[in-house]
């Protein structure tokens, strides 16, 4: 069993007693608010072609990819001011202060992967799609990040966001400097539920119309 960590364990310890003294919930919640909440911009980075490459090369050979992913991913992440979190299966999940550190850390995310693919064999090219957030998070050490605004990365990072596909949340957009990148916006239907999002398509050059 992995050991909990202090953050976890004093999390844990607050929630038991929220459920235990329903009279203190406005007390207790106020103090996990002031212990763990940030306002962060969070990179959510799902690979792409899980079930084709398991298929067709075995669970082993995608494993290696995986690792071969996060070797990629992480300098970037770093170099962009942001802290790889976690990873799962094959889903990094990373925060940052800003969104911008977060799209910026996402473009060389995917000059990384272009990289690589170059001096690789095709069969070991590795892609992702990536979804960014940014708003009150809990930040749970140096493990793990919950809120809203993770809901809606992951979502938008996991399940909406094609191959090498950025797509950034409402408030992640429009926390971003203007001036400097081009989006469009975009919609998803789901079981009548719609999600609405911003997908990246260049850098704007200084003085240029965006592209039409």
């Amino acid at each position: 069993m992995r050991q909990e960590t202090p953050a976890r364990a004093h999390l844990k310890g607050l929630l038991l007693e929220r459920n235990q003294t329903p009279d203190r919930i406005e007390e207790i919640d106020r103090e996990i608010v002031e212990k763990f909440q940030r306002k962060v911009s969070m990179l959510i980075l799902d690979m792409c072609g899980f079930s084709r490459i398991t298929s067709s090369h075995g669970i082993i050979f995608y494993l290696a990819m995986i690792q071969q992913m996060e070797s990629a991913a992480s300098p970037a992440v770093e170099q962009n001011k942001g802290e790889v979190i976690k990873q799962e299966a094959d889903n990094l999940f990373a925060f940052f202060p800003t969104p911008q550190d977060a799209l910026e850390a996402a473009l060389d995310i995917f000059r990384a992967f272009e990289a690589m693919n170059a001096v690789v064999p095709d069969e070991r090219d590795i892609y992702g799609s990536i979804g960014i957030g940014f708003g009150a998070t809990l930040v749970i050490g140096d493990e793990d990040l919950f809120g809203d605004e993770m809901n809606r990365a992951s979502r938008l990072g996991e399940d909406l966001a094609g191959q090498q596909e950025i797509l950034l949340t409402p408030s992640a957009y429009e926390a971003l400097p203007e001036g400097l990148y081009h989006f469009e916006p975009v919609r998803f239907q789901d079981l009548g539920d719609e999600t609405m999002a911003y997908r990246f398509l260049g850098r704007l050059v200084e003085g240029s119309a965006p592209p039409s």
